[in-house]
């Protein structure tokens, strides 16, 4: 009986002692991220990638920081190179966790690096997929902020370009911003960005 109960407690450390060095890991990447080390912050992200097979956040993260990577980039083979990687990482992380609306936001947002690039050869090939994606994400989680606002943002770019009102999206993003105050992310290594973004929208709705 007293062997069992060793060898269960030296189960339950091991687990305890892993799930904090990706905890460490992860909190560490954050820390080189906000620190503009955005490449050795990506790298950390793919170490525990490699490492943490089941899980699905450092896959997100290493997207993430490819499609911010990609907004501003005018040369296109470096742009292809990052939205490559983000979607390879994408398809990873929605392998591990389906049906995740985080994972959908940054899917179209992915998609939306390549109309921004080109919307005259990319807007038909993916405006109606984006569209899309934010309404799945928004009948899986109505209520998280960055699935809101980004459906609402994006419904409002497509409204400007078409010249159509915006005004209903406005309101839409007014409603997000109350969606952030509210929301708790499941952990502190989970997204919660986005507040930001959404008070410049709104503001420049008033403007």
């Amino acid at each position: 009986m007293k062997k069992l109960i060793l060898i269960t407690l030296i189960m339950v450390s091991g687990f305890t002692s892993a799930q904090t060095n990706y905890e460490k890991g992860m909190k560490k990447a954050f820390a080189l991220w906000q620190d503009n080390k955005t490449d050795d912050a990506e790298n950390m992200f793919e170490r525990i990638s490699n490492a943490e097979t089941n899980e699905w956040l450092p896959h997100y993260y290493i997207a993430q920081i490819n499609s911010l990577k990609s907004w501003n980039e005018k040369d296109e083979s470096v742009l292809k190179a990052q939205l490559d990687k983000a979607q390879e990482h994408l398809d990873t992380a929605m392998a591990i966790s389906e049906n995740n609306p985080e994972i959908i936001v940054m899917q179209a947002h992915v998609l939306t690096n390549w109309v921004a690039y080109d919307g005259a050869v990319y807007g038909m090939k993916y405006a109606g997929k984006i569209t899309e994606l934010y309404n799945k994400a928004y009948s899986l989680a109505p209520e998280n902020p960055r699935v809101a606002f980004n459906k609402a943002d994006w419904a409002m770019g497509s409204a400007r370009y078409f010249g159509k009102d915006t005004k209903p999206y406005c309101d839409e993003i007014e409603k997000s911003i109350e969606l952030f105050a509210t929301f708790k992310p499941e952990s502190e290594l989970h997204p919660n960005w986005g507040i930001e973004r959404a008070q410049q929208v709104a503001k420049s709705c008033k403007e």
